[in-house]
């Protein structure tokens, strides 16, 4: 008997599916330009590569630190409310950020100033994407039932993917046109449209029915799942190491400006070109999913998107390092999905905000880290050598997983929703 055909459009036949989507279309498109502007200013400022890694690093403490606070506090929250406070934040930091690059303030105080206030504004964001990440996760679990989780997983990392392809070429050719302060002002904007979106979503029932559980015991409880479900601990686990070591897109206003000499525009096509990758992958993914064999195809893409990290640091040439860029991209779209389902797919409502809060922890965070360690160990050996350390890292840990967790390699997540 022939498999029914699976339809690629499914998930989106739900409205507030697609009122999800625009809101993350639009946020997300924020956050991703706000970022390059962020590492193009401070680059300008500075030029220390050790300062694009500090960026991370602002962002990354308040995440980890508050992450599992934030996981418990949305598994108590109504999502929606919970969203709203949290883009109105956004929002507020936007505007603020948009008022330190403006040439009439900034030229007011000294660079030391602006460099601090826009690394304790990126801080300050740290704090709010605590949050925003455990409260998109569970609304997303909300809104879609469970036989639609992994197409709708699929379309939701694809608008993911829009905004992150879209937002560094945005924010690469604006800086050019507008400025830096223009181009804020479009973030600001792109924030207030999120927002409007997602007043079009109902509010949701929580469905934690230990409300009242204290703190710690809920903490310990969320920590002790992941630990314990030894599938969703390899997926975020291979993904935090290979976005650690691979994070070689944090170096690329150098390879912009010192390197390939390329300017702002080439630094936005370099910025977009693995986010044009991910993006194709996951609209292909819509229509051909990925969940058969999964482990292996999981392990398979994290190895090629290490060499094309490798590939890009050693190449001289702008358009192989875009083509090995967007191959990376590619590789990593196929990551993003698998990893995306599998949390869908295994984490039980009541859990989805601790869980999502130990992913980010893992994965969510290991940008900035990755964007620190690849600042501190180009600072140390050199800017090339340390991309292609980074990408050499990338595969040993994809070897060693593969050879030490068997039943993660055979992992088939059709089989397991079918059981």
């Amino acid at each position: 008997m022939s498999k029914e055909k699976k339809d690629p459009f499914s998930s989106l036949r739900i409205k507030e599916f697609r009122w999800f989507l625009a809101v993350r279309l639009f946020i997300v498109l924020a956050w991703s330009m706000q970022f390059v502007l962020i590492e193009w200013e401070v680059y300008k400022i500075t030029k220390d590569p050790l300062s694009l890694g500090l960026i991370g690093l602002m962002e990354v403490i308040p995440a980890i630190t508050m992450a599992l606070f934030a996981g418990h506090i949305v598994d108590q929250s109504e999502k929606k409310t919970m969203l709203v406070k949290c883009f109105i934040s956004l929002a507020i930091i936007s505007i603020a950020m948009c008022l330190l690059v403006k040439p009439e303030v900034a030229s007011q105080f000294s660079q030391k100033f602006i460099l601090n206030s826009i690394y304790a504004l990126v801080f300050l964001g740290g704090i709010v994407r605590a949050f925003i990440i455990p409260s998109v996760f569970s609304l997303l679990g909300l809104i879609v039932p469970n036989k639609e989780k992994p197409n709708a997983s699929a379309w939701s990392s694809s608008t993911w993917q829009v905004s992150a392809v879209f937002g560094p070429a945005i924010a690469g050719f604006t800086i050019g046109v507008i400025g830096v302060f223009g181009s804020m002002i479009m973030v600001v904007i792109c924030v207030i449209i999120g927002i409007l979106a997602l007043l079009n979503i109902e509010r949701k029932p929580i469905l934690n029915p230990k409300k009242d559980e204290p703190l710690m015991q809920s903490l310990k409880e969320g920590i002790s799942f992941v630990f314990k479900n030894k599938t969703i601990l390899n997926a975020i686990s291979l993904d935090m190491f290979a976005v650690l070591f691979g994070g070689a897109v944090a170096l690329l206003p150098i390879f912009a400006q010192d390197i390939l000499k390329v300017g702002s525009e080439g630094f936005g096509i370099l910025r977009a070109a693995p986010a044009v990758g991910g993006l194709i992958t996951m609209l292909v993914a819509t229509s051909i999913p990925l969940n058969q064999q999964a482990g292996k195809k999981l392990l398979i893409a994290v190895f090629f998107f290490g060499l094309c990290i490798i590939g890009f640091g050693l190449s001289k040439n702008f358009w192989l390092s875009v083509l090995l860029l967007f191959l990376s991209g590619v590789f990593d779209g196929i990551s993003v999905v698998i990893r995306q389902t599998i949390l869908q797919i295994y984490t039980p409502d009541n859990m989805r905000g601790r869980v999502s809060s130990v992913n980010s922890i893992f994965v969510g965070s290991s940008n900035e880290l990755g964007a620190f360690e690849s600042g501190f160990t180009s600072k140390i050996m050199g800017v090339v050598p340390a991309v292609v350390f980074g990408g050499i890292m990338t595969i040993g840990v994809v070897a060693t997983m593969g050879f030490t967790s068997p039943r993660f390699r055979n992992l088939d997540i059709d089989k397991e929703i079918e059981d």
